[in-house]
């Protein structure tokens, strides 16, 4: 099984008052970072202890993410070695998938609707997201 052993450790960083349950920041960053390339199968993330101290907080609350992560079969944890990104293959374009895809959007737009965003300032921060490659492609339309 090859690891990355020259890819940065994955980074993390959490908002205590955004109103976001911690390990819900953590579930989120991870599936971020697999999403966006930044993190890919066999990159090792922190040992639990670790990022609890790093980010001064109970290791439970890292142990209930990865554990969902774990779980949703986008972490391994091999004993005695750590805590890695799964290599899974992602059905991408499996009626599951848009529908969850569908849910995200919506419940997304919801949220940043409620704080005063427009679908515009949305999807102009999403377009920010991209790589630098792909920010000059013009966008698909479903």
């Amino acid at each position: 099984m090859g690891r990355n052993t020259h890819s940065a450790p994955p980074r993390f960083s959490i908002d205590l008052h955004s109103g976001v349950p911690v390990y819900r920041q953590l579930i989120d960053q991870v599936r971020g970072g697999i999403a966006s390339g930044s993190w890919s199968a066999g990159d090792q993330l922190p040992t639990v202890r670790q990022l609890a101290v790093d980010l001064a907080i109970n290791p439970n609350t890292v142990m209930r993410a990865y554990r969902e992560l774990e779980l949703g079969g986008l972490l391994e944890t091999h004993q005695g070695t750590g805590t890695f990104i799964a290599n899974k293959k992602l059905e991408k374009n499996s009626p599951e998938r848009e529908r969850q895809l569908g849910q995200m959007a919506g419940e997304f737009a919801a949220r940043a609707g409620a704080a005063g965003f427009t679908l515009e300032d949305l999807i102009d921060r999403l377009r920010d997201l991209l790589p630098a490659s792909a920010q000059s492609r013009p966008t698909q339309r479903r």
